[in-house]
Formats: C-alpha cells, sequence, structure tokens
C-alpha cells in the first residue's frame, strides 16, 4: 500500500479512537430521585417476571 493509504487509515482509526475517548469523558450520570429509582427498579421486576412467565 501506498503511504498516503496508511496516512488515511491512522487518522481514520485516530478519529475514531478519539471520539469514543471524548464520549466516555463527557458521559454523565443522570440525577434520579428516590422515587423514580425506586419506580424504574419496580419496572424492571415486573418485565422480569413477565419473561420468565414467557419462557
Amino acid at each position: 500500500m501506498p503511504w498516503y493509504a496508511w496516512l488515511i487509515l491512522v487518522i481514520a482509526l485516530g478519529s475514531i479512537v478519539g471520539s469514543l475517548l471524548m464520549l466516555r469523558d463527557t458521559a454523565k450520570r443522570l440525577p434520579l430521585t428516590e422515587e423514580q429509582l425506586k419506580r424504574i427498579h419496580e419496572r424492571n421486576a415486573e418485565q422480569d417476571a413477565k419473561d420468565n412467565r414467557e419462557r
């Protein structure tokens, strides 16, 4: 492969890795209240029970 093809490949891979690292650094947890967390856990338990019944 010519040198410019390697250069384009390295730039593309660097761009992908850099974007993923930037996305990871800027990710933040959502501030949820206790009531919201409780509802989420209840809904997950209901869905798990429903999935187990359907098997």
